[in-house]
């Protein structure tokens, strides 16, 4: 029986969404196959031993009195401390299901590297690639993806706010969206329908991130697909559409929002579901993406032009999220991907494929 640590929780503005999402993940292991170590990270950043799948959906395994630490050293232990007592917890793989920021951003993936720890997704580079927007939008552009237009504007030249905003307004119409370049969930992203609020958003923007995009609106359907696999062997799976309740799909009208919701293989016009696949392969094959991502679109109104939005390499495993959805649609149940999953995270350590 393997010994996987499911690593959950995080430090980020997503850590709620990922404690969801880890239960989720959790309830579908085959306890068969793998002995199952729940590792909350609060979001001061303190590690503890969760004890029951419960505990991750009602937040009361912050109460833990069990203390976790992954040591860098190549001895793929966890160190358990309660009081003064401390014991040896050796893993076979680790599992994170960490949102955004120091957990999807190549950071906790760098120290699994160090530790000698197969784990599960994406690689420290392809990881810290797609969470940073705009790095992975020029990925994209070196690939001839299309993709909305955008400015990038960096927090520290806002003190002439003025110089900025017009900058912006020499290349971009309103309205226009405001993003920190790393956020996940939609978080600190506004929408901008005159200077005011560019002003407003950019200052929001810039609590989350020194880098910003401020980006075209594309008016359409927004879109989804996922890619599972590596290499040439990427699966894309069929097509999700999500309508939002709100303006976009924010934060709030992703979580928050019982009107918002998502439709699994809606109608497209013809050759649009390829086109989608094919685009999602090749953004995560040259993001040099591994085991799992979300890849987002747009189906831009009047020209039916598919149009990259963003890739996430640790996507959401809530009840309402789109990645368990349209692989099970695939035929791709989640106990039998997360068991491939798994799979591979020891395929590419035993292969030598671990960024060195």
């Amino acid at each position: 029986m393997k010994r996987v640590a499911l690593i959950f929780g995080g430090r980020s503005s997503e850590h709620e969404v990922s404690c969801v999402s880890a239960a989720s993940v959790a309830e579908n292991l085959d306890r068969e196959k793998y002995e199952v170590i729940l590792v909350g990270i609060e979001k001061s950043g303190r590690w503890l031993l969760a004890d029951t799948i419960g505990s991750l959906r009602d937040g009361s395994w912050k109460n833990s009195d069990t203390e976790v630490i992954l040591s860098p050293s190549t001895g793929r232990k966890l160190l358990l401390r309660k009081g003064d007592s401390w014991q040896e917890k050796e893993i076979d793989v680790a599992f994170p299901m960490l949102h955004g920021l120091w957990g999807e951003d190549g950071t906790i993936q760098g120290l699994f590297e160090m530790a000698d720890i197969p784990y599960v997704g994406c690689g420290t580079l392809s990881s810290a690639v797609c969470m940073d927007k705009l790095f992975a939008k020029q990925v994209a552009a070196e690939a001839g993806i299309i993709q909305a237009d955008f400015v990038p504007v960096f927090a520290e030249k806002l003190a002439d706010m003025d110089s900025v905003i017009e900058g912006i307004e020499k290349k971009e119409a309103y309205p226009v969206f405001v993003k920190p370049s790393n956020a996940g969930s939609s978080v600190g992203i506004t929408k901008a329908h005159d200077r005011e609020e560019l002003k407003k958003g950019l200052l929001e923007a810039a609590k989350h991130d020194r880098k910003i995009l401020v980006e075209e609106t594309i008016v359409g359907r927004e879109l989804e697909c996922a890619a599972y696999g590596w290499g040439e062997e990427t699966l894309a799976s069929g097509v999700g559409e999500v309508i939002s309740a709100a303006e976009f799909y924010d934060y709030d009208a992703k979580y928050n929002d019982a009107a918002s919701r998502t439709v699994i293989d809606p109608p497209l016009p013809e050759g649009k579901k390829e086109e989608i696949q094919e685009v999602t392969r090749k953004i995560f094959r040259c993001c040099d993406g591994f085991g799992f991502a979300r890849v987002d679109f747009f189906l831009e109104k009047d020209t039916n032009r598919v149009v990259f939005s963003e890739i996430n390499t640790i996507p959401g495993h809530t009840a309402i999220s789109m990645y368990p959805m349209l692989m099970a649609a695939s035929g791709y149940p989640m106990p039998k991907y997360l068991d491939g999953l798994i799979e591979m995270a020891f395929s590419r350590h035993k292969n030598g494929m671990t960024e060195k």
